[in-house]
């Protein structure tokens, strides 16, 4: 891979397949003020699910975030945690959420804002669609204005849930002004939704990493 020289903020990303879902957004930022080594990338929409032949509920709406920061991942995805989002079609990204899953390897809590210049519109990008190929299908801009916030969380026996630790946050406010977002597919108003995973397909996402620890214990144990 040639890199460029030149000391510019970066992303790249796979072609993750022949179309996108039918609603989504998108948001990335590496450049943030005061904090060279903090970077995250938030992401969500409607998406088919696997046999969505067969009778019965045939799409889920989920999002995530994952953050690096001082050589951590904190990763919030749909079987980890909870989060939820509001989106307008234009100019406003809103992400909340909280791993509270005692597995993984860091309970936190998170707060993302990222909005664009008032009367700014984004690029209009071709996306592929299922039926009808590439169309002008979302919009996009690398100068929105984004706050980061991220707190540790602390189990409370007497709540008997996970709260935020009394210490000062992990990060505390970050901002950077060249944040990029997205937006794709049909808005008909602010999208407003709680990410949420069926125990189903947490089961049998969480099968190939379950797999995977018995055969290194297997290997360990040999």
């Amino acid at each position: 891979v040639d890199h460029c020289p030149f000391p510019q903020p970066f992303y790249g990303e796979k072609n993750w397949g022949g179309a996108f879902p039918t609603k989504w957004y998108w948001s990335q930022c590496n450049s943030f003020d005061d904090h060279p080594d903090l970077s995250f990338t938030a992401g969500g929409g409607i998406r088919k699910l696997p046999f969505s032949f067969l009778p019965g509920k045939r799409t889920e709406v989920l999002g995530l975030v994952g953050i690096h920061y001082n050589g951590r991942f904190y990763e919030l995805v749909p079987w980890t945690g909870d989060s939820e989002w509001a989106v307008w079609p234009w100019g406003r990204w809103e992400f909340r959420g909280k791993c509270t899953d005692r597995r993984a390897d860091n309970q936190f809590e998170v707060e993302i804002v990222a909005v664009t210049e008032e009367g700014v519109d984004g690029v209009p990008l071709r996306a592929p669609t299922k039926d009808r190929g590439m169309q002008y299908y979302c919009q996009d801009s690398g100068f929105g204005h984004v706050t980061l916030s991220l707190w540790g969380l602390e189990w409370d026996d007497s709540a008997q849930k996970y709260c935020r630790s009394h210490d000062i946050p992990i990060i505390d406010k970050a901002t950077s002004q060249q944040c990029a977002v997205e937006v794709g597919g049909e808005y008909d108003g602010v999208w407003r939704v709680k990410s949420n995973m069926s125990a189903t397909m947490k089961r049998l996402i969480r099968l190939p990493m379950v797999i995977g620890k018995i055969f290194n214990n297997d290997r360990a144990g040999n």
